[in-house]
């Protein structure tokens, strides 16, 4: 928003704002964003905690046998509203809003937010411990996975860039945009955005795939690619946002796991973004992306802000209206920077905590119905409950994550070099 409101005081008033020509670059936007949305949530965090405790919106706590658990009762709760603050303003300030990409993450982030805020409410309010309905849960992902797919296959600003090389310019499934300009480099080499349902493959030199090859020993199949695209999104989405809510079961654990991956995302984002470091990685160049950094930028600053009082012993918990929009944010970034075949490196906390929780139902179920009674392979799930009943304190759990997923987020960030 401010980088449209210089642009127009100087092109119709010839009104030049001391230091505004800084705007035209994206590394102090992504800076300004950062700082801004530290300020957000550092400041502005306390009130909405002392608003939260007036008002008496506090975590009603379940009994699970779990040492420590009767602290938390009555602690602030829908503190996720606090990352949303931070994340949605810096971004309307600093970012490019015209840019395709810049809405369809603000619509993920305020689709699921509200979702998420849904279920609090009926929690807190209503007193139901149950809160949303899974079905009403997974209807709003799937929706979100629709307008994510629909879009980015099929608006036309939604590209990536190829070099024309000989007779056959274009691989199979890639159609060119004819109304985007060609570039032409100093050495000659030609390059046109097309149209591909494309994704990275990690640890392969031939590191691109396209989903239409999935189908297309199926004559006549690959005008249906979208619907295959369209259903892994959805499917994305869905998982990615629900292990973010089950891992947000201890303090600072989902906050300092999201943070981290959001560095990570941003890494992928600004690289892609960017012609020079897309060439010389031999990665794919994907125009207009490196605007999402200013989004990520605002998303891990609100992540770190949060963080400040959410550490052991939380003064407040983000709630579902933080946990599914902080995991929806991440695989939606994931598909758009398409990466998405990486999530299961970096995200890997979320993958091991939606599994074990997978795994001891199924498992539960199983040897109820063959022996009579039911087992666990796990003493709790998701994993990090686990941890707690055979003794380790939920600060040593949290860090400890934190530390594997920063693992996981440099072993995803090789793969731009390991093939």
């Amino acid at each position: 928003m401010l980088y449209y409101f210089l642009n127009y005081l100087k092109t119709e008033f010839k009104i030049s704002v001391i230091g505004g020509g800084m705007f035209q670059y994206i590394t102090f936007r992504v800076t300004m964003a950062l700082l801004l949305s530290l300020v957000i949530s550092l400041l502005f965090g306390k009130r909405i905690i002392r608003f939260l405790q007036k008002k008496q919106i506090g975590e009603t706590i379940r009994e699970l046998g779990l040492q420590g658990e009767n602290t938390k009762k009555g602690t602030p709760t829908m503190g996720g509203l606090i990352i949303l603050s931070a994340i949605v303003i810096p971004t309307l300030l600093f970012a490019q809003l015209a840019n395709v990409y810049i809405w369809l993450i603000l619509l993920s982030t305020v689709w699921l937010g509200l979702i998420g805020f849904l279920d609090d409410y009926i929690k807190v309010f209503k007193k139901n411990k149950e809160g949303l309905a899974g079905r009403f849960k997974i209807m709003g992902q799937v929706g979100l996975g629709l307008i994510v797919g629909c879009t980015l296959y099929f608006n036309t600003d939604v590209v990536v860039s190829r070099e024309v090389m000989g007779a056959k310019p274009l691989a199979p499934y890639e159609r060119q945009v004819t109304n985007h300009p060609e570039r032409v480099t100093r050495d000659g080499h030609r390059f046109v955005d097309v149209k591909t349902p494309i994704t990275t493959i990690p640890f392969v030199k031939n590191h691109e795939f396209n989903y239409s090859k999935l189908i297309s020993w199926i004559p006549g199949a690959e005008k249906y690619t979208f619907v295959l695209y369209i259903l892994v999104v959805i499917f994305i989405i869905t998982a990615v946002s629900n292990g973010a809510n089950l891992t947000d079961g201890l303090d600072g654990l989902a906050t300092g796991v999201s943070g981290i991956i959001g560095i990570g995302l941003g890494i992928f984002a600004y690289v892609s973004g960017n012609i020079q470091f897309a060439e010389y990685l031999n990665i794919m160049y994907i125009p207009n992306l490196g605007e999402l950094s200013i989004f990520i930028a605002a998303f891990v600053g609100g992540c770190i802000g949060f963080l400040w009082y959410n550490a052991y012993p939380a003064q407040v918990f983000m709630g579902d209206t933080g946990s599914l929009a902080l995991g929806g944010i991440i695989a939606s970034l994931a598909i758009i920077v398409r990466k998405e075949l990486l999530i299961p490196i970096f995200c890997g906390v979320f993958l091991v905590e939606l599994l074990s929780v997978m795994l001891q139902v199924s498992y539960f179920k199983y040897t109820k119905k063959k022996y009579g009674e039911g087992r666990r392979i796990l003493k709790m799930s998701p994993l990090h409950h686990h941890y707690q009943k055979i003794g380790y304190h939920e600060s040593k759990i949290s860090v400890r994550f934190w530390i594997v997923t920063i693992m996981c987020v440099v072993v995803a960030i090789a793969t731009l070099k390991m093939r």
